[in-house]
């Protein structure tokens, strides 16, 4: 019976030991699973920590984003043998043989605990990164050390030593928004954590304390020295660099030329991304505004700005290659500071192509020959509107050709009256959701010379119309769907005018023989290629200085005038903004963007009617569209109801656009295309011409006193 009640007793004996051991295993199993998607919790903070890196189409880095925190935080994989030295000797020296937690150091806090009621200097180096990480850092209390306590045991049971230590390092803040060593070895030291020396490794440990105290600081440099003493490491006092100091310092080290124009469309990314632009690119464009400005021929000039955009017709979008809104960015002086690129001014000329586009699109042709004179328009103020082109000169009847490609500001004015304002309204409004800074029932026909404003983005934009054959595209500024951005409303393609009138502004944009009236044979618009147009434009008084030129490719914009609006010393478009497009399309020229893509003029036709070469559409009534603009009155000059202020010997010119006979007050005046009137004292005069077909015109000129 003995024997078989001791065998009972060892087969349940060994059943309690198998379930103990099953529990243990079950229980290790929990214990370790558990600990597994603890420690997976602590490293996807990690991750979600890290600032996100932006960058260009080449993946060059443009800038850092802060992280969830606001901080600056990128990561290092792999410390060096003196940082972690000395990180640990300062902050956890039995680091590498306990498990995550210190079970003296949480004795001696424990016993401390009913006395003090706060738990102190208990923590590992283990448990302070896990402390950051869950956003315990300022939450002292019981259950957070236990919650810390596991999260640190489970991170030590997965996670390798010099795993953990380099986390810790990339997770410490160091104030100044520099989070992690990285970032705090570029921010205090502008050098890379490996080419830290010790001193320089002392200071930044130092600051760990209270990030308040960083290095720069006297409280740091003592510190600093204080540390050095604890860990018997010799330091000349000398060496560390001290004095009271505030943290613009660090901002401005931080501070990113090139994310400087990107600032007003928010690039935040949540994961590093790329964007359209190309930064090396920027630079060259930068420097070559920069190189300009600070030369002695632009001594007027402050501030300038450049846009590039890739085009492209099989491309969906735009996309914006370069944007540079400032020379010296970082330059509190002279209005550096402004990014002119989307700041809204005066447009001149440039809004030329896009008028002549809309009148061809109403029936003008290139060939329609209009009057060169000077014309006098009656606008909404009740004030008469006196037209003039940039040198003063009249040249009598041109063809919009001639008048576009010189940039003529009279048949300017001419060619948008027969388009019609209100259609041109329509076509910036409902085509180009433009927002005007004013009603544009305001700008009335100043338009043609210039008055509407707009930043020089948004007109770069819009010009892409030209090499896009009329389709307006969205423009891209990410490479993938992190960024949302777009220039264009609606963001879907959409035609905005027909590629037949487009091919026509084309045509003589590119025409640089043309252009020789206004430009000369030398001239910054003249580039070592063929497939290029461009448009320039001046405010009034030299106030704005433009250039937009393209290729089938792609598009170059620039800007030059001052942001006080001070005038420049006649520096018009071609002058001024002319010579810094000229080397930056030099540049895209001699680069990969340019695929030699050429114009395409497959729907123009030549006439030769004229005996030179005209161009015009397929199909045109060529007599008819020639003469569209042609005015039909008799006198050209003076205006009706102009008046002058009399003075002996006044002389007063009669102009007509044929030979006819002219009277005053129905007396004879003589007889021609030009005469010349002599008043001989103040008072209401009618002036009449008749020509040869019986056909009379008059009008009426006021001659007053010089004291009225």
């Amino acid at each position: 019976m003995r024997k078989i009640a001791r065998k009972m007793k060892n087969v349940l004996a060994a059943k309690n030991l198998e379930r103990t051991g099953k529990a243990i295993l079950l229980a290790s199993v929990a214990l370790y699973t558990g600990s597994y998607f603890m420690s997976k919790r602590i490293f996807t903070l990690y991750e979600n920590q890290k600032s996100a890196i932006v960058q260009d189409r080449n993946s060059t880095e443009i800038f850092i984003q802060p992280n969830v925190k606001g901080h600056y935080m990128r990561h290092t994989e792999s410390l060096t043998g003196e940082i972690s030295r000395l990180l640990t000797a300062k902050e956890d020296r039995f680091f590498f043989y306990h498990p995550g937690i210190n079970p003296v150091s949480i004795a001696r806090s424990l016993a401390r605990y009913p006395f003090s009621r706060r738990l102190e200097g208990s923590s590992t180096l283990t448990q302070q990164l896990v402390k950051t990480l869950i956003g315990n850092e300022n939450k002292r209390t019981m259950s957070n050390k236990i919650i810390e306590s596991f999260y640190a045991l489970s991170l030590g049971i997965h996670t390798s030593k010099p795993e953990i230590l380099k986390m810790y390092a990339n997770t410490a803040y160091f104030g100044n928004r520099a989070e992690g060593i990285v970032e705090a070895s570029k921010t205090y030291f502008n050098a890379p954590p490996e080419s830290l020396n010790t001193v320089q490794i002392l200071q930044l440990i130092a600051t760990l304390s209270n990030p308040d105290d960083y290095p720069g600081t006297l409280k740091n440099k003592r510190k600093t020295i204080a540390l050095a003493n604890q860990l018997k490491i010799p330091v000349d006092e000398k060496t560390i660099d001290a004095h009271e100091t505030d943290e613009d310092k660090y901002i401005y080290r931080r501070k990113n030329i090139n994310v400087f124009e990107l600032e007003p469309f928010e690039p935040r990314c949540e994961k590093p991304c790329s964007l359209t632009i190309d930064q090396s690119l920027t630079n060259t464009v930068r420097e070559i505004l920069r190189t300009n400005l600070d030369s002695p021929s632009f001594a007027s000039v402050n501030n300038g700005a450049v846009v590039v955009i890739q085009t492209g017709k099989e491309m969906k979008e735009n996309e914006l290659l370069a944007i540079v809104g400032s020379p010296h960015p970082l330059s509190s002086e002279k209005g550096h500071q402004i990014n002119m690129a989307v700041h809204p001014r005066p447009i001149g000329s440039t809004a030329k192509p896009f008028i002549f586009a809309k009148a061809f699109e109403k029936g003008a042709r290139p060939y329609t020959q209009v009057d060169d004179i000077e014309y006098k328009y009656d606008i909404g103020t009740g004030f008469a509107f006196y037209p003039k082109n940039y040198d003063g000169q009249y040249r009598g009847t041109v063809s919009l050709h001639q008048a576009l490609s010189n940039s003529l500001n009279v048949p300017a004015v001419r060619v948008l009256q027969y388009a019609g304002l209100g259609a041109f309204y329509d076509f910036l409004k409902s085509d180009l959701s433009f927002e005007p800074l004013q009603p544009l029932e305001t700008y009335e026909l100043s338009i043609a010379l210039g008055g509407l404003e707009m930043d020089l983005l948004t007109l770069a934009n819009y010009f892409t119309l030209f090499p896009n054959e009329g389709t307006l595209k969205p423009l891209k500024l990410s490479e993938d769907d992190t960024i949302k951005f777009s220039m264009a409303k609606p963001y879907d393609n959409h035609q905005v005018i027909d590629p037949a009138y487009i091919q026509l502004v084309t045509k003589i944009l590119s025409d640089r023989e043309t252009s020789i009236d206004q430009f000369g044979l030398k001239s910054n618009l003249n580039l070592p290629a063929t497939q290029y147009a461009v448009k320039t434009g001046t405010s009034y008084d030299y106030h704005d200085s433009w250039a937009i030129g393209y290729t089938p490719d792609f598009l170059v914009g620039v800007w030059l005038g001052n942001s006080d609006n001070k005038p420049m010393y006649r520096l018009s478009g071609s002058i001024g903004a002319g010579k810094i497009w000229h080397e930056v399309m030099e540049t895209m020229l001699n680069s990969t963007y340019n695929k030699e893509t050429a114009f395409n003029f497959d729907r123009i036709k030549e006439y030769a009617k004229s005996g030179n070469i005209e161009y015009g559409l397929d199909g045109d009534e060529y007599d008819s569209a020639r003469d569209l603009l042609k005015l039909n009155y008799l006198i050209l000059q003076p205006h009706d109801f102009d008046t002058l202020q009399y003075t002996a010997g006044i002389k007063v010119p009669l102009l007509s656009n044929e030979d006819v006979l002219w009277y005053i007050n129905n007396s004879p005046a003589g007889q021609g295309i030009r005469e010349t009137w002599e008043p001989k004292k103040p008072g209401v005069y009618t002036i009449s011409a008749r020509n040869p077909r019986g056909k009379i015109e008059k009008i009426k000129v006021i001659i007053k006193e010089q004291d009225e």
